[in-house]
């Protein structure tokens, strides 16, 4: 049974919008601070440790332009995993192992667990993460917290239908002092 893992760049103010994007007010903030060789090696061991990527179609849609044209082991790994887009407009996507899963998000992630062992990995996807939070989907979170506050831009933390309890398992700080801190869900 596969598990869902959400892995967020995110301002000490908990924006989470366009970490290295260009069409923010602030492009690319998350390179403003050095995460250091360990910093860089906890994001490929996250990476390389996953069975699956599930994503929301913008971060689909970066992905697919981006990752096919490197090369390398995490390249290797992006562009030969399996691929889930949460999206009711995606038809025909061109990444190759993706699939679209259109419908219900709770059903859809339900088979999803079911059909997948290992780490299903949730990197950005704001409005899927905001979903899956509030149904009480995800079972692990990973947040590497960068010492900046934007004042602008999307957070990750939008109301909830209902209180829930994390257990801190990880809290490691990085180059310049980038912290990463992993909550497991107690189920």
């Amino acid at each position: 049974m596969g598990s869902i893992v959400v892995t967020e760049f995110i301002s000490l103010d908990g924006v989470v919008e366009a970490p290295g994007g260009e069409d923010f007010r602030y492009p690319d903030w998350s390179f403003e601070v050095d995460r250091g060789p360990e910093g860089e090696r906890f994001k490929e061991t996250e990476a390389l440790g996953a069975s699956a990527l599930l994503l929301g179609r913008r971060t689909y849609e970066g992905f697919a332009d981006a990752w096919p044209q490197y090369e390398g082991e995490l390249a290797d790994k992006y562009n030969g995993m399996p691929k889930y887009v949460v999206s009711g407009t995606l038809t025909d996507p061109r990444w190759s192992g993706t699939t679209v899963l259109p419908g219900d998000l709770v059903d859809s992630v339900a088979r999803l667990r079911r059909d997948v062992d290992g780490e299903i990995s949730v990197p950005g996807s704001i409005s899927l993460v905001q979903g899956l939070l509030a149904h009480d989907l995800v079972d692990e979170i990973h947040l590497m917290t960068f010492p900046l506050v934007l004042g602008h831009g999307r957070t990750l933390w939008p109301p909830t239908p209902d209180k829930t309890a994390w257990r801190l398992v990880e809290a490691t700080t990085y180059g310049d002092g980038v912290l990463v801190t992993v909550h497991r869900r107690p189920r």
